[in-house]
Parts: structure tokens; sequence; C-alpha cells
């Protein structure tokens, strides 16, 4: 065992019992969060114009503040962007992570002194948590490859703007450095592909440990490291061990993956955005991702049934229950108030607080009062998958609310790697472990409503180039499960 493997098992038994000290306290950590929230919130012009210095419980804070979108606090962050300090937190922000998808184009989000080690800390800590429950810390000693945006920054008004994983490459630890691919020459190449093909030539010789990146851009990695050597990448890297992930969920590429590598590698799933480092799995053994508590972010949650009411029941983290669809509303130290995500989440476990992210509470298809949700949509398609030896590389589901004849249904745009040979029962399969988890659906279906679901076969690369006739190819973008309208649709029916 090397120098650095022995450090990192000791390293990680130090911070995997500061996560159970935590963890184990779950509604005092989070009233010591609310408290020095608020308190700093007091000395900024968001805290004078809601009345922060009349804040001393968490109804107070409901009743001031509303909850709002970027596109309601936008005002705000654009004093902020021009230089104005104590507006939204003490001070300036560090940075701003530029992210895109708003009405009114780029977000800017801000990161502060006290939110950074949330962001740099988290996955660290997800790493030292696999090292302490598994006892193996023989990967340290490997090549460490990070699919990531460029860390090229611009300064304006004394504040760096970026991608969210550029940012963070800025503070990569330095025992760490030596290991860490590709290099920054590479990582600095703004158009995705060429990238992933500068990417190869640096590393298809290393000996690669630790993988980490969104599933569809680190499979098109993998595929071109194939094209390029002849190899499975279990043969290139045969001591490769771990592969790292968030933003998406993995399952509908995991045998995709297990068929590239040759063998099955252990993941871990994080659950980032520029936001806030929310979550990461501590264990392989449990289901989710445990909730952090402690990280300058105050939780409120509010089901997803309700959230469109005139007034939802608001909840904090004591109050919460298992298998419940929840909205997620955030208040951190980045002067972010009362900001609603977007995510959908539903808790695995109360003890400690471990979830996973069940959709988008915008992305759904609900055009006939269905409510089907990503999470029912992922499952179905794994189970099916599995069933028939089918291998994804993407899809999404809109609703047909017109077609040419019949009844409306559910369109599911595919693109496969390895097809069904029964396109049919493939369908059929999928749309009854739909009905299964849905209750609305299936009434629709039985109904006659509803036809069952039609699949649409998507080129290869279609998905791809979709995401890049938008603008949103690479980096930490990823194509909607759902949509309640045609949109996506339509552009990839150009393709087809």
């Amino acid at each position: 065992m090397s120098i650095k493997s022995f450090g990192a098992k000791l390293f990680a038994k130090y911070i995997s019992s500061q996560i159970e000290s935590w963890s184990s306290q779950p509604e005092q950590t989070q009233l010591k969060v609310f408290k020095s929230l608020i308190k700093a919130g007091r000395k900024t012009k968001f805290g004078e114009d809601h009345n922060f210095d009349e804040i001393e419980t968490f109804k107070d804070l409901f009743d001031n503040v509303p909850i709002q979108d970027y596109e309601e606090l936008k005002p705000y962050v654009d004093r902020v962007v021009d230089g104005e300090k104590d507006v939204l937190w003490p001070g300036k922000p560090l940075y701003f992570a530029k992210t895109s998808g708003t009405t009114s184009g780029a977000k800017y989000i801000p990161l502060t002194k006290e939110s950074i080690p949330n962001h740099t800390n988290a996955a660290r800590n997800a790493i030292l948590s696999y090292i302490h429950e598994t006892g193996n810390s023989s990967f340290v000693d490997g090549k460490m490859i990070f699919l990531q945006g460029s860390p090229e920054l611009e300064e304006k008004n004394g504040i760096y703007f970026g991608r969210l994983s550029g940012i963070v490459a800025h503070f990569v630890p330095n025992y760490l450095q030596k290991n860490r691919l590709p290099s920054w020459k590479a990582n600095s190449i703004d158009d995705w592909n060429e990238k992933i093909d500068a990417i190869v030539e640096e590393t298809y010789d290393q000996d690669m440990t630790i993988i980490s990146g969104i599933p569809s851009w680190v499979q098109t990695y993998f595929e071109k490291l194939h094209h390029k050597t002849g190899k499975t990448i279990g043969e290139l890297f045969p001591n490769l061990q771990l592969f790292i992930y968030g933003g998406v969920n993995y399952e509908p590429y995991r045998s995709k993956f297990e068929n590239l590598i040759g063998k099955s590698v252990d993941s871990i799933e994080l659950y980032p955005a520029s936001e806030g480092f929310f979550a990461f799995q501590d264990s392989q053994k449990e289901e989710g991702m445990l909730l952090q508590l402690d990280s300058g972010i105050f939780y409120e949650f509010i089901k997803a049934d309700e959230f469109y009411d005139e007034k939802p029941k608001i909840l904090t983290i004591g109050k919460v229950e298992v298998g419940v669809n929840y909205v997620m509303v955030i208040s951190t130290n980045a002067g972010l108030w009362r900001y609603n995500v977007g995510d959908t989440v539903m808790f695995t476990d109360k003890k400690p607080y471990r979830l996973k992210v069940s959709g988008r509470i915008k992305h759904f298809t609900s055009a006939f009062g269905e409510h089907v949700i990503a999470q029912e949509v992922e499952k179905s398609i794994i189970s099916a998958s599995e069933e028939f030896d089918v291998q994804i590389n993407e899809f999404t589901v809109a609703p047909q609310i017109t077609p040419e004849e019949g009844l409306p249904y559910h369109e599911w745009f595919i693109e496969f790697e390895k097809e069904p040979s029964d396109f049919e029962a493939f369908a059929d399969r999928i749309d009854k472990l739909l009905q299964k988890q849905n209750s609305y659906y299936k009434d629709l279906v039985k109904g006659n409503m509803l036809r069952t679901l039609v699949i649409t076969k998507v080129p290869k690369n279609g998905f791809q180039e979709y995401m890049k006739s938008v603008g949103k190819l690479g980096g930490q973008n990823k194509v909607p499960r759902l949509s309640n309208d045609r949109k996506i649709a339509q552009e990839l029916e150009k393709q087809i």
C-alpha cells in the first residue's frame, strides 16, 4: 500500500466521523444553517427589502420571502453582475456560474467565498465515504479523468464568469494535480466533439482508475477510445475501478457502459448543480444520496402535486416522508433565497436522510391529466430493456395530441445502440410497466382516452445533433426525459 493510499484511508475515517455527526442530527443541523443564513442576509439589500430584521423562525421566512425562480430573482442578480455590493449576500461573489435555459437567456448563479467549499468538498467526501465503506483506496495512485467544462474564465467588475465545472477545476487539490487528466489545454477546448477527440489522444495509453462525467459524454468518450484502439475500455484501463457521475440517471446507460468496459465497475452518484452541491452517494449498499444538511443550504420541500396550489404546505427536513415526490426549494450562502431549483426529489431513507432525483417540476407529461414523471419512464424503459436485451443511448417522451388517425398517445423517441427484435412487444412491455406505476395513465389507456405508446427511432447521434442545434451540446447539459409539448419532438423529427 502506497503512502497516498494509506493517507486516504485515514482521511476517509476522519471525514466519515464528521458526516456521521451532522447527519445524525438533521433538524439541529438545519436550524444552525438557517440562523447563520438569516444573520448574513440582514446585511444585504435583499434582506432589507424582505424584512430580515424581523425573521426569527422558519415561518417568518416563509411569510416574508416568496418562493422564486431565476426570472424573479434576476433583478437582484443583474445588480450584482453590474458590480454592486451587498445585494444578495454580503460583499461580492467570487464567481458567477454561467448556465443556459431561461426565457431571458443565460443564467448567472453566484458562488461566494462561503459557498465554494460546498461545491469542492462534496465530491471529495463522496470518494472518501466510498473508501471508508469498502476499504478500497488503491485507485488514488492511478490517473483520474474528469470530463468537464472549460476552466477558462472571464472577468467583469472583479467577478469571474465561467461554467461551474470549469470553476471547480481551479480548486483541485495539489495532491491530485499530478494524477489528473485531461490537460488544461484539452479541457479548454470549447467544441465538445473536438474536446473528446483531444482527450482520447491524451489518455488512451494511461493507467486510468477513476472516470467522472455525465454518462452520455463518458459514453461518447468510451466509444471513441474503442474506435481508435479496437479494445474494450477494460483492456485499455485494466485498473479502472470507479465511475463518478451526476446530472442524469445512470441506469439507462449501465448495460451499454458495461458492454464497452467489458466488466462492471463501482459507481458513485452525485447531485451537483450551479445553485449548490446538494447530495452524494455515501454508500454502495443503500439506495439514494445523502442530503448535505451542513453545507450552507437550508432546504424546504413541497409535495409536487400541491406545488401549484395557492398556499401549498411547506415542509422542513423533519417533516418529509419516504416515497413522496417533492419540489425542493433552497436558501443558500451564495445569496439564493427561497429559490426553486426546479427539481423533484424523493426520499429513500430518513436515518440518515437520503434521496434520489425523480425529475423536474416542469419536465413531465400531463397533456391528458396523467402527470407522468421522469422516474416512471426511466424505470419502465430500464426494466423493459433488460428483459428484451436492448441497449439505449438516449430517449425522450412527448405527447401526440392530434395524431393523423386514431387515439392520442405518448411518443417515445429512442436512439438505440441495440434494437429489440420485436418492436411491438418491446413498446407494449414499456407501456404495461408505466401503467403499473402510474394509475392515471393506466385509467386513460383502459378508458380508451389514450392508445398505448408509440416508439419512434432516432438515428445514431441524433440527440447530440439536437443538443447542438439548440446550443446545449456538452458540459452539464442533458436531454429532458419528458416534455408536455412537442418542441423537442419537432426538432427530432427533422432528423428522422
